[in-house]
Formats: C-alpha cells, sequence, structure tokens
C-alpha cells in the first residue's frame, strides 16, 4: 500500500458485484470524458478527432486538458550524452541509463544537437498548448467547443490531502454527480493529476465512474515504468487509481498499444487529404514535435506508435482491444507492480487488433473528402 490508509477510507466501498458491473463492457452509445495532454507530440490528436467523428458511440461531453513536461529527462540525458559522445567506459550503474537514451543520444548526435539545445515545456506550459491544441481539433472538424473545453491543473499532484481544483476536475465531478445512475467514462490519454484531484475532491464518484487509461506496462511485467511518461510524470495520482477502488480499465502502452502503428505511407493513402482535419494530422505526422526533440532526420521508413486511440478504440468496439479482469496491483514507489493479497478487480487489455482499429479510423475520416 502506498496511498495513507486514512485516505483510502474516505472512499465508499464498492462491492465486487458493482465493480464487475462498472468494469463491463461498453454498450451501445457511451457518455464520455476525454482527459487529455493533447500537445505533447501526436497521437492524441488521432483519439481526440476520432471520437468525435464516432457520435454513434461517443457521447462526448468534454474534454479536459493536462498538464505535461518532459523536463524530468534533462538530467540523465545530459548524463547520457556525455558517456556515448566521449566514448567513455559504461559502468555497471550506468548500462540501464544508456540503454534507455541510446537512441535519442544518437540522434542528437547525428544532427549535431546538445541537449541543453531542446527545450523542455513546464507543465503549465503543457497544459495550457493541450488546451489551445484541443480546440483547434474541434475547428478543423468544424464542430463547436464552447462549453466542452477545459483548462486542467498546471501542475502535478504533491500531496493526497492536497487536491488541484481546476475546471477539469470540478467538470468531472459535476459530471458524475448529474448522471449518477449512468456510467462516466474517462478516457485518461496523459497523467492522471485532474483525475485524481477529482477523486479526491468528491470520493463518491467513484459509485460511477469508470478511468480507461494507457501507460506503462502490463501488471503482470516485470519491467520498471519509469519510462512511461503518462505514468512517471504524477506518480502519486497513479498511484491512487489502483489503490482507491474506482472502476479501472488499463490498457497499458508497452507490448500492446505499442503495436497501433501507422507508416507514411499509410499517411498519404488513408489521411492525407481528408478534409482540414486529414490535412493536420498529416502535417503533424511530417513535423513530429519528438522527432525533432529527437534528433530524428529521416521519418521516410519509420512507423509511429498512435498509442492513445487505444482508449477510443475500447470504447467504439471493446473486442478490438481484448482484456481481461484480474487484481488490481500497487504501483510501488520504484515504479514496480506488486500485488497484495487484498485487493479488488480492474480490467486489463492483452492485444489489439490493429487492422480493425485504424480501418474503423479511415474510413469514417475518408468521408471527409
Amino acid at each position: 500500500m502506498t496511498v495513507p490508509i486514512e485516505i483510502l477510507n474516505k472512499f465508499p466501498k464498492l462491492s465486487n458485484d458493482q465493480l464487475l458491473l462498472n468494469l463491463s463492457n461498453p454498450i451501445g452509445k457511451s457518455k464520455l470524458i476525454i482527459d487529455t495532454d493533447t500537445a505533447n507530440e501526436i497521437d492524441d490528436q488521432f483519439a481526440l478527432a476520432w471520437a468525435l467523428l464516432s457520435e454513434d458511440k461517443i457521447d462526448l461531453l468534454g474534454v479536459t486538458a493536462e498538464p505535461y513536461s518532459f523536463q524530468h529527462h534533462k538530467e540523465e540525458l545530459l548524463k547520457a550524452y556525455k558517456i556515448i559522445k566521449e566514448k567513455k567506459e559504461i559502468s555497471d550503474n550506468n548500462i540501464e541509463l544508456v540503454n534507455n537514451y541510446k537512441d535519442w543520444v544518437n540522434g542528437l548526435i547525428d544532427s549535431n544537437k546538445h541537449p541543453d539545445d531542446i527545450y523542455f515545456d513546464s507543465p503549465a506550459e503543457g497544459v495550457e498548448k493541450s488546451y489551445q491544441e484541443i480546440i483547434k481539433i474541434f475547428n478543423k472538424l468544424k464542430m463547436p467547443h464552447e462549453g466542452r473545453v477545459f483548462r486542467g491543473s498546471d501542475q502535478y499532484l504533491t500531496s493526497f490531502d492536497e487536491p488541484l481544483v481546476t475546471e477539469s476536475s470540478e467538470f468531472i465531478v459535476k459530471t458524475c454527480l448529474q448522471y449518477p445512475n449512468e456510467k462516466i467514462y474517462v478516457c485518461a490519454i496523459g497523467c492522471l493529476t485532474n483525475i485524481a484531484s477529482a477523486l479526491l475532491m468528491a470520493p463518491k464518484i467513484i459509485n460511477n465512474l469508470v478511468v480507461v487509461w494507457t501507460s506503462g506496462f502490463p501488471t503482470y511485467s516485470v519491467n520498471n515504468n519509469t519510462n512511461s511518461l503518462n505514468l512517471v510524470q504524477d506518480v502519486l495520482s497513479s498511484q491512487l487509481l489502483f489503490e482507491c477502488g474506482v472502476a479501472h480499465v488499463y490498457l497499458p502502452g508497452y507490448n500492446v498499444g505499442a503495436q497501433l502503428t501507422l507508416s507514411l505511407p499509410d499517411m498519404k493513402e488513408f489521411v492525407n487529404g481528408r478534409g482540414d482535419i486529414g490535412n493536420y494530422l498529416y502535417e503533424l505526422y511530417t513535423n513530429n514535435p519528438l522527432h525533432k526533440q529527437r534528433g530524428v532526420i529521416d521519418q521516410t521508413w519509420r512507423t509511429w506508435v498512435i498509442w492513445d486511440v487505444i482508449n477510443i478504440a475500447w470504447m467504439i468496439e471493446p473486442s478490438w482491444v481484448p482484456s481481461h479482469i484480474v487484481s488490481s496491483p500497487v504501483l510501488n514507489d520504484e515504479l514496480f507492480w506488486k500485488r497484495e493479497n487484498e485487493s479488488y478487480p480492474m480490467r486489463e487489455a492483452f492485444g489489439v487488433n490493429r487492422d480493425a482499429i485504424f480501418h474503423d479510423f479511415f474510413v469514417k475520416i475518408d468521408k471527409l473528402k
């Protein structure tokens, strides 16, 4: 247990039957909030556009902006760069560090860049950029955004006693209370700051809140979750999700969501020329901010993982993201999964039908030609 017991005691204790009902696959048209760090790379834009084009399955109540920042990489990136650039002997203590940053460092060296040349957005800058990017996606689809887009936290959770009250956390609470007899899904495609704050502000929302989150490794994995941006930015919020008792659908990024790749030929054939949104997604793909950050010069032969569409895929057709019920683990302070004797059920994905997922997206966006 990593969350203090006095915090956990504030949450209602749902029966296993109620949790399993909340964790059952969505049927028909579901009420959904998307919680997203939209500007940190390019996949959130695909997910949001697909959700907006799927009104037969998704009643999108609102979109909440999450903070993001890559600042936590700076110190280790500098250290790895120095070791690799100067061809120093790699000690046992630095093997993992060098392996984690090797491709990034080599890209910077090939493009004649130094880590100090990279500007890393602060969380406050990240949330504002995400807010503006969400509005841009609505505009590209010629859909009204007024009253549907909300600014989130400009920092991460630092205490379970101090939730961060923002437009986004208040909207999540308000929505759950407004529809007490319906499941309110929140597709979390960023860190969990807004959602954790909402849970701490009004613990009773676990009665009908279902969090659908993509991040990290499968919970049976022995790997450390440090490399997961969604998880590592706000560790307290990540830990709260797994211990507070809220219904939780976990969609691992590594090994599962990582299969959702698109190539440049895919983008040219199926996305470019499909209205303003298709052209914009193509522009993002061919001007990927993470390519620039990591010194990627030639992208013609590469694919890119469009991780975050996995959440929307599960909402539209759960069979495209096969999953099962498992016992919820604890995320310890060292960012490993640990299972304790007393736990509660959660749903976890173990695969994806990549072709079916992207076919549905391509068919919907093709109608915008």
